[in-house]
């Protein structure tokens, strides 16, 4: 990795599907809030902004008891706006690549860091797991499978909201990261494995209640959350914690 980079991490919005009155960023992924997982994979990153809107508070006191070199970017507007003007408040000034990251996506760690130390632009897919996704059109050229637009009805990966591109390239707008990259289709697709958190029956299908999820955690954070990645279908939780 040569190139300067921005990640973005948006986390302003209100979870509603969720239903548990909570950002999602704060939901609980074995006893740790899901901004924090996501961090603790940035480690070796500098240049990372979160931004913020509902219970900003509360993500901001967060981060900060983890690590306080983070930029903080206000959407006061977030009621009304989507991914996108989230990413947009973001990118102002932002180093020459710039990373779209969800604040409500668990994502394999080694699928992760393939895209962030690659210096290529990218769109990232994923086999459909959620019980609505927007999906991504795609096609294949020389083996490399190209992302081509998106859509509820067709395509064969599911959109995960992770995608890498040129900052340069990119037009501001508030509805969501997806219609910021149609202009600069065709993408390069990364497929990932990973996981988003949009609905109650979405987290009831992440984790495993076993009790060797806490030996789990022991083994590390990149540990645990590759294992929960390996098999999301062996998943149940009786309830949710947020911090």
């Amino acid at each position: 990795m040569s190139v300067s980079k921005t990640i973005v991490i948006s986390c302003a919005g209100m979870g509603t599907r969720l239903g548990i009155g909570s950002t999602k960023a704060l939901i609980d992924i074995d006893g740790k809030p899901l901004i924090i997982r996501q961090l603790e994979l940035l480690k070796d990153f500098d240049d990372i902004r979160i931004v913020v809107g509902y219970q900003m508070e509360k993500v901001i006191e967060v981060v900060n008891s983890y690590r306080k070199d983070i930029l903080f970017v206000f959407n006061h507007d977030y009621r009304n706006t989507g991914t996108g003007g989230s990413f947009s408040r973001a990118i102002k000034h932002a180093a020459e690549l710039v990373v779209s990251l969800d604040g409500d996506l668990l994502v394999h760690p080694d699928d992760l860091m393939r895209v962030l130390h690659s210096d290529k632009e990218c769109v990232c897919g994923a086999v459909p797991c959620t019980e609505d996704p927007m999906l991504m059109k795609t096609l294949t050229q020389n083996g490399q499978i190209y992302g081509v637009g998106f859509s509820r009805e067709e395509g064969e990966y599911e959109w995960t909201g992770l995608a890498q591109v040129k900052t340069a390239r990119l037009t501001p707008g508030d509805h969501h990261v997806c219609d910021m990259m149609v202009p600069l289709l065709p993408l390069p697709m990364e497929l990932i494995r990973t996981k988003e958190i949009d609905t109650m029956a979405d987290y009831e299908h992440l984790l495993d209640q076993s009790a060797g999820s806490l030996a789990l955690a022991e083994a590390g954070n990149c540990v645990l959350l590759a294992l929960l990645l390996e098999d999301i279908g062996k998943c149940g939780l009786e309830g949710l914690r947020c911090f």
